[in-house]
């Protein structure tokens, strides 16, 4: 699974990525990076909070010269949270961190983990002026080439308005839950109508709760293709040029979430997406001011 998407920042990012949240232990990222690099990933996706960059930065560096692969082969996203008091000073200390940790001269994607200040503190009346500092930093960050490319996670309509309205510069992503059970086409229309490459987390649902994938319909078509109900759920959002980050441990899983080389029918499509069940698996950025 090659397929790559060209960002408005000139720069391809591939549609399947690795997702790394919970992830933590250098034994684990070792086996799993290994796994993930065996099946053909070349995105790896990571964050500050994930406290796991600095054990991924050791596993590139032993695993890719393994696979015959060179730093360039390889994509990589890591994210910070806005914090209270955060000045410009502060967002380049953690992306300079972020590099040290991984063990590269540039990362391919920085985003804005949340809009909020961390500790989601939904209603701080700073939150549009942290997120602000924070995005003026990335800016100058991508302008010195430490970073390819910025975007942000977790950005409603008006959170974006905002950017938007503040800097000339837009995110190259917006990376937010979705899946059946919880998507915003208006959201997806206003990302592609402003060059924003809209990537899913949680396309799954969560690691702790399995109704998603125990879906009766979703079940139903996998049962019909012959897929696993994780292949349905991935392929639906592919099938929509929406880029996915499935996470996984075992190496049969990690095989299975990047092989999904087939076709939705445009019927089952429109099935998965007009699901009745509506829920949110992850945290909710309606909440932030």
């Amino acid at each position: 699974m090659s397929a790559s998407f060209l960002l408005n920042s000139g720069h391809r990012i591939p549609l399947v990525g690795f997702g790394t949240f919970q992830i933590r232990s250098r034994e684990l990222i070792f086996s799993v990076l290994e796994h993930a690099l065996a099946a053909g990933y070349r995105h790896i996706d990571t964050a500050v909070v994930y406290r796991n960059e600095e054990h991924i930065g050791e596993a590139l560096k032993t695993l890719l010269p393994k696979f015959n692969l060179q730093r360039e082969d390889i994509f990589i996203t890591s994210k910070l949270i806005p914090s209270l008091n955060q000045t410009e000073e502060d967002v380049v200390s953690l992306v300079k961190q972020s590099l040290k940790n991984l063990q590269t001269d540039y990362i391919d994607l920085y985003l804005i983990h949340w809009p909020g200040v961390s500790g989601l503190q939904s209603e701080h009346k700073d939150n549009s002026k942290y997120r602000n500092n924070t995005w003026a930093t990335l800016i100058k960050l991508h302008q010195s080439g430490l970073i390819r490319s910025i975007g942000v996670s977790n950005y409603l309509i008006r959170h974006l308005e905002e950017l938007k309205a503040s800097h000339s510069v837009i995110p190259s992503v917006n990376q937010v839950e979705w899946h059946p059970h919880c998507h915003d086409l208006d959201l997806l229309k206003y990302c592609r109508d402003n060059g924003i490459f809209l990537q899913a987390y949680s396309s799954l649902g969560s690691s702790n709760v399995d109704s998603l994938r125990h879906d009766p319909t979703i079940i139903k078509v996998a049962q019909a293709l012959g897929k696993s109900p994780a292949q349905i759920l991935l392929r639906w959002a592919l099938q929509q040029n929406i880029g996915i980050l499935p996470k996984a441990s075992s190496k049969s899983r990690i095989v299975e979430n990047i092989n999904l080389d087939f076709v939705l029918p445009d019927d089952v499509m429109n099935t998965l997406t007009t699901l009745q069940v509506k829920r949110k698996y992850a945290w909710d950025p309606k909440i932030v001011h």
